[in-house]
Parts: structure tokens; C-alpha cells; sequence
């Protein structure tokens, strides 16, 4: 039995998200029927994570085990043929037999892209938050890194089926910045790990506070332990891509910001 890594990208628009749902277009259901295909039996793909329906990803991780032997740059040619063209395969590698995606990551970095033209470029809208109308994109960019540090993210953090289980929802963030760009804004968040709507609901916050409806104490506060303010308003996901999956023994990694 082969232990195998791929490193993706995908256009989320027209998917229900990560993980598989019955009757419904998934990123994982694609992979797994696909790869059902090339080894004639039932094939399990663990993923980094579980992006959101319509969230989108540059470098996604995942891995499963093959019995097919295949060699990687052909599993490769396989896998991009069979698939629809908005996921494609950028690396497949044989990887040790217990390497996990999600739990072996050891940081995760994702962008959130906002146009504030008047006009948005109409092949772009998929990829983007259209947001023409005033904003302090200054007081944004200074609020930005409020949320680098360990932070009870309760607030931040969608209903989930796991919230039964008392999971901790305290996350370190190592960086978080907004970049303005002319008339596009930047967001990029790297942090241990994020909880389900996280990213899109730090967006939406900060994004009031460019309004001028949330100042510094009322981001302060939703940061705080045992905060009961309820989440939101949560960013649309359209703008929100998976940007990258560190693990310890990866060569080489993009730069910090």
C-alpha cells in the first residue's frame, strides 16, 4: 500500500465545499471518484482542511493510499485528464505511510481579495468581493494585526458539528496584515489553524470597522474568553482562497509577509 500526496488548486464557485455531501458537487467527491476510477475499488482522500462552499485554493493538500502502481507523474497526467478543469493536480509524491494532511500541517495562510473600484472586472467577479462604497481602508490596515496572537476565536467561529465535543476554540495567528493594492484590498491571515468561517468572519469585522460601525475595543472584546458577542457578519466566501499548507519537512515555502 503507497501513501500519496497531492498539492491542488481549485475554483470553488460551483462546489459545495471540501468535503463530501451526498447529492451534492464536492472538491473531495471529485478526487474520490476519480481516483475509484484508476484503482477499480473505493480510494479515501484526507484533505488540509474543510474549505467552505465556494472558498477557493491555490495549493490545497491532501493525501490517500494507493494500491495502483502508478508512478507519481503519471497518476498526475491521470488525475488532471479525469478531472473536471477547475481542480487540477500541480503535485503528486509518494509520502511516509503515516503523513496526514490536516494533522501534520504545521501553519495554514489564507487571502481574502477585495475590489473597491466602481466597475468590477467581469472575469474576476468569481474571485472577489465587490465592494465600491466608502471605507478607512487605513483604519482597516491598522486593525489588521489585532488578531495575531493566541485568541479565543469563539466569536469569530461559525456553528459547527463538532461544537458538542467542547473543542477549544483558542488559535494562534502568526501574521495578519491588510495590503492596499490601488483599488484592491488584500488580506492575508497565517495562523496553527482556523475554525469554520473564521477567516471570512475576521473579514466582515474588519470591514465594519472601515465603516466605522466597530472600533478597537469592540474587535478587543470579541477576542476576549467567554465572549457571548454571536459571529459575523461573515465576508462572502467568493474572496476567500486557501493560499498554503506548511509542514515541517517541505523545502521550500513562500515568503512570509
Amino acid at each position: 500500500m503507497r501513501r500519496i500526496r497531492i498539492e491542488l488548486a481549485y475554483d470553488g464557485t460551483d462546489y459545495h465545499g471540501w468535503q463530501v455531501q451526498p447529492g451534492l458537487p464536492t472538491i473531495q467527491g471529485q478526487l474520490e471518484h476519480v481516483l475509484a476510477e484508476i484503482e477499480g475499488a473505493p480510494v479515501r482522500v484526507e484533505g488540509s482542511g474543510r474549505t467552505d462552499a465556494g472558498v477557493h485554493a491555490l495549493a490545497q493538500v491532501a493525501a490517500f493510499n494507493l494500491h495502483n502502481p502508478i508512478p507519481p507523474p503519471n497518476l498526475k497526467k491521470a488525475l488532471n485528464r479525469l478531472l473536471p478543469p477547475d481542480i487540477r493536480i500541480h503535485r503528486v509524491t509518494e509520502a511516509p505511510p503515516r503523513f496526514h494532511p490536516r494533522f501534520d500541517a504545521l501553519e495554514k495562510t489564507y487571502e481574502y481579495r477585495i475590489f473597491r473600484g466602481e466597475v468590477c472586472p467581469p472575469f474576476e467577479r468569481r474571485y472577489l468581493l465587490h465592494h465600491p462604497y466608502p471605507l478607512n481602508e487605513e483604519t482597516m490596515r491598522a486593525l489588521a494585526p489585532i488578531f495575531e496572537g493566541e485568541h479565543d476565536f469563539t466569536a469569530f467561529a461559525a456553528t459547527d458539528e463538532k461544537d458538542s465535543l467542547g473543542l477549544s476554540k483558542v488559535r494562534r495567528i502568526f501574521s495578519s496584515r491588510l495590503h492596499i493594492e490601488g483599488e484592491r484590498l488584500r488580506y492575508r491571515v497565517r495562523g496553527s489553524g482556523f475554525l469554520k468561517h473564521m477567516v471570512r468572519n475576521i473579514v466582515g469585522v474588519l470591514l465594519e470597522a472601515g465603516k466605522g460601525n466597530l472600533a478597537r475595543p469592540d474587535i478587543e472584546a470579541r477576542l476576549a474568553p467567554g465572549c457571548a458577542i454571536p459571529p459575523g457578519p461573515s465576508a462572502p466566501a467568493r474572496g476567500l482562497f486557501l493560499i498554503e499548507v506548511r509542514y515541517e519537512t517541505d523545502p521550500c515555502q513562500i515568503p512570509p509577509e
